[in-house]
């Protein structure tokens, strides 16, 4: 049965008269009737009893009234679930981030895009870069959260976030004095950092920022994630250079500062394959750069 002749069909059905049903349907009547007699011949049965005075339905057309109405209506539910599945506004989405990135972008940016798209299940979870590009190179995630540079087939990176390193110090430290620290000042402080392994290239650029200001950091501690970096520093067991963001995790005992004269930008990015762009991920990358427009466009120093 056509889609077509069942609208006619509940159209008449439900105002048991042709001209209302025709205007309903914006059509004309003589159509409407050939359609309801083209629907009788096909089911071989009489649908309605027609006199010059009435329309009623027959006890099959009472049958196929209920049955056209849960017809037509999981047509419709099947057709609004295509087209939002489409617009990307429904189905699910694998994002991995950076322990950092907890601290500046992702909750905005999580927010607005389960607030504009209620219907995507949206599955997070805090994995290391590595883990992160060889998730989104597999298909096993959709978008990652990192550190760069990353390198792969397909691989698509968008900046986000670029803010500078900071010194977190105890609070009772000599240094939490200071507005801002020379980063010469930690040439005899013991340092507390992510381990190589979590991001090369940041550990690396870490150390030879510290080679340039004229010592060899000496790091006494490595941790991770950040969390634990931060409470080691609050308990005073040593300093630690991290990104500008962890000054959102408002813990007891540590003071955050600024380094004087030459300093890193951190840069945040996305990555995703950009030949497997389902209409979810093309939804969720937009309310990546809608966020990242309105509040992290600017290297914050």
């Amino acid at each position: 049965m056509e889609h077509r002749l069942l609208q006619s069909f509940v159209a008449v059905a439900e105002e048991l008269h042709f001209g209302r049903a025709a205007k309903r349907l914006n059509i004309s009547q003589p159509p409407l009737t050939k359609q309801i007699q083209r629907l009788e011949r096909e089911l071989g049965v009489a649908l309605l009893e027609r006199t010059k005075r009435k329309v009623e339905l027959t006890a099959a057309g009472s049958v196929l009234l209920e049955e056209a109405r849960s017809l037509l209506q999981q047509t419709e539910a099947a057709t609004e679930l295509v087209r939002k599945t489409e617009r990307g506004e429904t189905g699910h989405l694998s994002v991995g981030f950076i322990d950092a990135a907890i601290y500046s972008v992702v909750p905005a940016i999580v927010e607005r895009f389960t607030r504009s798209y209620p219907d995507v299940t949206l599955e997070l979870s805090d994995l290391r870069i590595p883990d992160q590009v060889r998730g989104v190179s597999e298909g096993r995630l959709d978008v990652g959260f990192i550190h760069p540079p990353v390198s792969g087939k397909h691989l698509a990176i968008e900046t986000v976030l670029v803010e500078p390193l900071m010194i977190a110090v105890p609070q009772q430290h000599r240094l939490a004095s200071h507005a801002e620290i020379p980063l010469a000042e930690l040439a005899n402080e013991a340092l507390i950092q992510f381990p190589r392994s979590i991001n090369a290239t940041l550990y690396d650029q870490i150390i030879g920022l510290c080679q340039s200001s004229g010592f060899s950091p000496r790091i006494v501690r490595e941790a991770t994630p950040k969390q634990t970096i931060i409470g080691l520093v609050s308990v005073g067991l040593g300093v630690s250079l991290l990104p500008k963001c962890l000054e959102n995790l408002k813990r007891d005992g540590v003071i955050y500062r600024a380094i004087s004269g030459s300093n890193l930008s951190i840069d945040t990015s996305i990555v995703y394959r950009s030949d497997r762009l389902r209409p979810v991920t093309r939804a969720f990358i937009d309310v990546v750069r809608a966020v990242a427009r309105e509040n992290y466009c600017k290297v914050d120093r």
